[in-house]
C-alpha cells in the first residue's frame, strides 16, 4: 500500500483518487519543495473477466422493444407554416392561428404566433385544411390548404386589417 503525503488536501485528495481508479498509475508524493513519482505497486492482479453466456438472447424483450416505440413517435408528413404581419407590415405575435379540416366546425390545432409572427404545425396529408387567423380588434382571415404528397409542405402569408378605420392625415 503506497502512503499518500501532502501539503494541500485537494492534492491528497486527487491522487487517493487516482490511485482508487488505477492502482498501477504512478502517485505524486507533494512533500516540501520537490515533488517525486513513485511506482504503485497493485496488491493483486485484476481477475479475468467473465466469459458471456452463449445463450443470450439477440434481441431485447418485447417489453424493452413496446417502450422504446412509444417514445418514437412517427411525425405526420405534411408541414403547414407561416408567417402573420399587422397593417403596418410587422411581424404580428401572439395571434391566434386555428386549423381545422375543410367542412368541419371543429378545430384540430390551436396555436399562437411566436415572437416573430410565425407559426408551423404537421398534420397528416392527403386531407384538405382551413387555416383561420384572428386577433382582436383585427378582420379574421382563412386560406385553405391542401396537403398532399406532392408539396412536402405549404408555406402561408398573412397580412391582417385593422377593424377600425384609420384616422385622417395618417398614413397607411
Amino acid at each position: 500500500m503506497t502512503l499518500i503525503r501532502a501539503r494541500h488536501p485537494l492534492v491528497a485528495a486527487f491522487a487517493a483518487v487516482a490511485l482508487i481508479a488505477n492502482p498501477c498509475l504512478p502517485v505524486v508524493e507533494a512533500v516540501g519543495q520537490g515533488a517525486q513519482t513513485q511506482a504503485a505497486k497493485p496488491s493483486q492482479a485484476p481477475p479475468p473477466p467473465a466469459p458471456a453466456p452463449e445463450s443470450a438472447p439477440s434481441t431485447p424483450p418485447a417489453s424493452a422493444q413496446d417502450s422504446s416505440s412509444k417514445r418514437h413517435r412517427t411525425l405526420p408528413a405534411f408541414l403547414i407554416l407561416g408567417t402573420v404581419f399587422n397593417e403596418k407590415a410587422y411581424a404580428f405575435p401572439s395571434v391566434q392561428v386555428r386549423i381545422r379540416r375543410k367542412g368541419e366546425k371543429k378545430f384540430l390545432y390551436d396555436l399562437t404566433t411566436n415572437s416573430r409572427g410565425e407559426f408551423a404545425v404537421r398534420v397528416p396529408d392527403g386531407i384538405e385544411y382551413e387555416v383561420v387567423v384572428r386577433q382582436k380588434k383585427y378582420k379574421e382571415q382563412t386560406q385553405n390548404v391542401v396537403a398532399n404528397m406532392a408539396d412536402v409542405q405549404k408555406r402561408l402569408t398573412f397580412k391582417l386589417e385593422s377593424i377600425a378605420p384609420s384616422k385622417a392625415g395618417e398614413s397607411k
